[in-house]
């Protein structure tokens, strides 16, 4: 069945052009954005398509170049589970998702993650929190997560290298897959379970503020990342 939806997903022609910088759109419960933050760390250009959306998920494609500024995130087009209730992390019951992806062009700099932030002010603003947990599906050229890598773990029966380290005052976790997955399914509260039970992360006092899927883009030219289908649930 969710072969099926993938298939409906691509088949339709996109609705939604986003070549602003913050270019958005909701749709079904999900949100698209271009998310060019970095831009002017370097030089070039993006725009973000939506090819489909539904209650069973969504698929959407961006188009980048980006040179300069080696190693500077120059944007992260995502799309993301809207959260219209903001709830603690140890209330929540689970956040099932599955993803599906792929890469094409020259020289590419990149990864494909889930980014969630999380904060003890649920009004803070979505852009940043206190923590930040980030589960890098492919990691394309030579990038490196913030901080230190702490060896290898398994969480959910895979192997991942996880990364800890601070992006200012944030405190950010990255499980790294040491080989490229193309397909994700599972249960992303594994991954603050995990870090809840070894690296001291609080899950009674903070709120989970967002719920990302998309790519950080660095360096590369006539890059294609193709989201063919992102499907997840807060419950």
């Amino acid at each position: 069945m969710r072969t099926l939806v993938i298939i409906i997903l691509l088949s339709s022609s996109y609705a939604q052009e986003l070549c602003n910088q913050f270019g958005y759109y909701t749709d079904y419960g999900y949100e698209f954005n271009n998310n060019a933050w970095g831009l002017y760390s370097g030089h070039g250009s993006q725009c973000t398509y939506i090819d489909g959306s539904n209650y069973s998920g969504v698929a959407w494609h961006s188009t980048w170049s980006w040179s300069d500024g080696q190693s500077n995130v120059k944007a992260f087009p995502y799309s993301g589970r809207q959260l219209p209730i903001k709830q603690i992390v140890n209330q929540i019951y689970s956040l099932p998702s599955t993803a599906l992806w792929s890469y094409a062009g020259t020289d590419i700099r990149a990864n494909v993650a889930y980014d969630l932030f999380t904060s003890s002010n649920m009004d803070h603003p979505t852009s940043s929190g206190d923590y930040e947990l980030m589960i890098w599906l492919g990691r394309i050229g030579t990038i490196w997560p913030i901080g230190q890598s702490v060896g290898s773990v398994t969480v959910e029966d895979m192997q991942w290298n996880l990364w800890v380290g601070y992006n200012g005052d944030m405190k950010v976790f990255t499980f790294v897959a040491p080989e490229q997955r193309h397909h994700y399914s599972g249960d992303i509260l594994r991954y603050f379970d995990f870090i809840s039970n070894t690296q001291d992360f609080p899950p009674e006092s903070q709120y989970l503020l967002t719920f990302q899927f998309g790519s950080e883009c660095f360096t590369g030219d006539g890059a294609l990342f193709t989201c063919h289908n992102f499907w997840a649930e807060a419950h």
